[in-house]
């Protein structure tokens, strides 16, 4: 039997075919997943409050991202004195999105972890938490394909 892969002619004989269609997979998988994470942590004036907000802003991330959720957004507000604000996360099609924000304190904290097996541009990401009005910020790129790498923007 005979392929045409990258430009050349594979021949392989019909025991072999296993192992080359294993080999065609694991090439074509390594090509598409990416492992890529961002970890933000920003004081904000704006901390998210509301829970249908926090949603509707998810799912709004997920979209510009080009990601595809497959559970959530879900969000949920807790009021305990010392902990309390906000966390909305959604299981995306490539792994997850998951923010943290705090409201008691001045300004207030989120935290956003945005992780995939999926291309995406981490500065769609920073451009969507400008809105919480950012007093300081502090973020890894990171690949996390064999290790954790840092990545620069």
């Amino acid at each position: 039997m005979q392929f045409f892969f990258r430009k050349k002619t594979v021949t392989i004989i019909t025991s072999e075919r296993t192992t080359f269609y294993k080999y065609l997979i694991n090439k074509f998988m390594s090509e598409l997943l990416q492992h890529k994470h961002i970890l933000i942590r920003a004081e904000v004036k704006n901390p998210l409050q509301d829970e249908h907000q926090a949603t509707l802003w998810l799912k709004t991330l997920v979209k510009d991202i080009n990601m595809k959720i497959l559970i959530g957004p879900i969000a949920k507000y807790l009021d305990v004195p010392g902990n309390r604000g906000l966390t909305v996360a959604a299981i995306i099609e490539t792994s997850h999105i998951v923010m943290h924000c705090w409201d008691e304190c001045s300004p207030g904290l989120m935290q956003l972890d945005v992780y995939t097996c999926g291309a995406f541009d981490p500065k769609t990401v920073l451009d969507a938490i400008e809105q919480f009005d950012i007093v300081k910020i502090d973020y890894k790129y990171l690949d996390r394909e064999s290790g954790f790498q840092e990545l620069t923007l």
